[in-house]
C-alpha cells in the first residue's frame, strides 16, 4: 500500500510515540478512538509541520481556529505544536462538527472542508447513523482517513522504542531549568516540546511538557518544582470551596477552566459532570459561574421565577438547582426559550389556561450573589420581538390581531445548530444561511438573532454605526464576529485586545457594517 517502507516505518514510530497521550486525551473528552489516525493524515505527527494554507503542528490548526479551541498561539507559545494541547482542541473541535450533524463520519468531512461545506455539498447528513456504506462518491478525505486506519492500526498495538510522558506544570521555566528537572539534557527537552518558542514556559496557565520517559520516571510532581511566590499567591487565591443551592453542591469556575478540568475539581468523572449540568461537551466554563457537583433536584425551592433577558430554561436550571428535564415538563413545553419576565413554574406544572408570559412577581427572589448571568442590550430586531411578546401580554387586544402567527426571528440557545434550527421551522438549511449572511461557517452564537424569511425591511443599523456589546456568558470574540458580520481582528482591534478572553459584562465596541 505504501509506496515507501522507510516512510511507514517511521510514521508507525512516531504513532506507536504519541498515540498512548492521544487515545487517553480522546477518552476524556469522549470522541471515538479511532480518530487518532487522522493526526497521521493530518500532518505524519510533525509537531512542527505547515500546509500551503499556514496551518501548524500535528492537528493542522489555523491560529484564530486554535486560539477558538482554547490554545494559546504567540511569539512565546504555539500550542498547536503540542500533542496535549493539540489533540485536545482537536477533540472539541470534532466534537463541536458531530453536535452539528449527529453523525461522526459527517464530523470527520467537516474537519476538512467546515460544516457549511458539507451541508452544500451532501443532501442527507443521516443525523443518528450508525452504520453507512463507503462507495466511490464518498468524500476522499474520509476514504483517506479509512485508508490510513487500515495501514497502521495492527501496527501501533506494539510498543514505542522510547515511551513519552506528560508533566503538567504550572510556573515558569526555562528549558534548562525544565532539562534539569527531569535529569534530561535541553536539546531533549527542545526535540519533544517545539511549542516553547522563547526558550521558557511561562505560569499563566497549565502547560503539558513532553518528556521522553515512562511515567514511573517522571518526577514525584510537579509540585516539586521551585514555585516563585507570584504562582503561591496566585495558587492561595484560588476558590475551591463548594457552596450549596437548593440543597445541591456547586462550585465556581476558574479563569481558563476546561469542562475536563472543572469535573476533576468537583470530584466526578466527566460524563457525571457533564449529566448533572445538562451538557453536551462543546460548551465552554465561565469563569464565575457555578456548575453541579451532583444531580440537580426534581424541584425548587420556590415555586415560580422570573425570567430575565438573556435567561432560557437551562440557564434557570442552573440558577436554581432544578433539573431541565423537570422545568420543561412543569412548563409543558421542549423549548428552551423564554421571553423577558414569562413566569417560570419549578415545582409543579404550569395551569393549561395560565399565561405563561405575565410579570407577576415569584413568591421567592433568587439570591444573585452566587451567579453572573448578565444582559444582553437589546439589538433594534430583540427589541421588536419583545414589543411583540408584551402585545400579547395586554389584557385588551385589538380585534383584527391574530391570536398566532409564524415567527420572523429566532433566538439561538445553548447547543443549538443551522440545521436543527432550520428543520424546527420547516426551512432549508442554506436559505437559513443565506438569509443570516452565514458565509461558509454556519457556527452560531448563543443569543444570536435569526432571521427566519428574507431580512427585508429589517432595521438594521448604518453602515460604520457603533454598538456596544455587553458580553454573554456564553459569548465568544468568533461568536460576537458572526453576530455583527465583522472580524474577530477588527473586534481585537477596535477593543485593544491582545488574546481572545471575555469577561461576562465586559462591553465592546462594535463598528457594524
Amino acid at each position: 500500500m505504501w509506496q515507501s517502507p522507510k516512510h511507514f516505518t517511521i510514521k508507525s514510530e512516531r504513532a506507536k510515540t504519541y498515540f498512548p497521550i492521544i487515545e487517553k486525551i480522546f477518552a476524556e473528552e469522549r470522541v471515538p478512538d479511532d480518530f487518532k489516525y487522522l493526526v497521521l493524515q493530518e500532518s505524519a505527527l510533525i509537531a512542527d509541520a505547515v500546509s500551503v494554507s499556514n496551518a501548524v503542528g500535528f492537528w493542522q490548526f489555523k491560529d484564530f481556529t486554535a486560539m477558538e479551541m482554547g490554545l494559546r498561539v504567540d511569539d512565546t507559545i504555539d500550542e498547536r505544536m503540542n500533542i496535549a494541547s493539540a489533540s485536545r482542541g482537536a477533540a472539541k473541535y470534532i466534537k463541536k462538527n458531530n453536535y452539528q450533524f449527529n453523525n461522526w463520519v459527517y464530523a470527520l468531512q467537516a474537519y476538512q472542508m467546515g460544516a457549511g461545506g458539507v451541508l452544500r455539498s451532501v443532501n442527507d447528513t443521516e443525523s443518528g447513523a450508525k452504520h453507512m456504506d463507503i462507495t466511490s462518491s464518498t468524500y476522499w478525505y474520509v476514504k483517506k482517513f479509512l485508508a490510513h486506519k487500515v495501514a497502521f492500526e495492527k501496527v501501533v498495538q506494539e510498543k514505542a522504542q522510547q515511551p513519552i510522558s506528560i508533566w503538567e506544570i504550572q510556573q515558569p521555566r526555562t528549558v534548562e531549568e525544565l532539562a534539569s528537572d527531569l535529569s534530561i539534557t535541553p536539546e531533549e527537552v527542545m526535540s519533544y516540546n517545539k511549542w516553547i518558542r522563547k526558550g521558557s514556559v511561562p505560569a499563566d496557565r497549565m502547560y503539558a511538557v513532553v518528556v521522553p520517559l515512562p511515567e514511573n520516571k517522571l518526577p514525584v510532581k510537579s509540585s516539586t518544582v521551585a514555585v516563585s511566590k507570584k504562582t503561591e499567591t496566585q495558587t492561595k487565591a484560588v476558590d475551591h470551596s463548594f457552596i450549596t443551592i437548593n440543597g445541591v453542591q456547586a462550585l465556581k469556575a476558574q479563569n481558563g477552566e476546561s469542562m475536563t478540568s472543572l469535573a476533576k475539581r468537583a470530584g466526578v468523572s466527566l460524563p457525571s459532570f457533564m449529566s448533572y449540568n445538562d451538557l453536551h461537551g462543546h460548551e465552554k466554563m465561565v469563569p464565575g459561574t457555578y456548575y453541579y457537583a451532583a444531580p440537580k433536584k426534581s424541584k425548587a425551592a420556590q415555586e415560580q421565577a422570573l425570567a430575565k433577558a438573556g435567561d432560557n430554561l437551562w440557564t434557570i436550571s442552573q440558577q436554581y438547582a432544578v433539573s431541565l428535564s423537570k422545568l420543561k415538563k412543569y412548563n409543558r413545553t421542549e423549548r428552551l426559550e423564554t421571553a423577558p419576565g414569562q413566569v417560570i413554574w419549578m415545582t409543579s406544572k404550569m395551569p393549561k389556561k395560565s399565561k405563561a408570559n405575565t410579570t407577576q412577581e415569584p413568591s421567592i427572589t433568587v439570591d444573585d450573589r452566587y451567579f453572573t448571568w448578565g444582559t444582553r442590550p437589546e439589538s433594534p430586531v430583540i427589541a421588536s420581538l419583545t414589543a411583540e411578546v408584551s402585545a400579547t401580554n395586554e389584557e385588551v387586544s385589538p380585534p383584527q390581531a391574530p391570536t398566532t402567527s409564524a415567527p420572523t426571528v429566532h433566538i439561538v440557545q445553548a447547543g443549538e445548530n443551522v440545521h436543527a434550527i432550520a428543520k424546527k421551522y420547516g426551512l432549508s438549511p442554506q436559505d437559513l444561511a443565506n438569509w443570516n449572511n452565514l458565509g461558509d461557517n454556519w457556527d452560531l452564537a448563543h443569543g444570536q438573532v435569526l432571521n427566519l424569511k428574507e431580512s427585508i425591511g429589517t432595521p438594521t443599523p448604518s453602515k460604520g454605526e457603533l454598538i456596544e456589546h455587553q458580553v454573554q456568558p456564553s459569548d465568544t470574540l468568533y461568536g460576537i464576529a458572526r453576530q455583527y458580520g465583522v472580524t474577530i481582528k477588527e473586534l481585537m482591534d477596535w477593543n485593544q485586545k491582545k488574546d481572545f478572553s471575555l469577561t461576562v459584562g465586559e462591553k465592546l465596541r462594535v463598528f457594524k457594517r
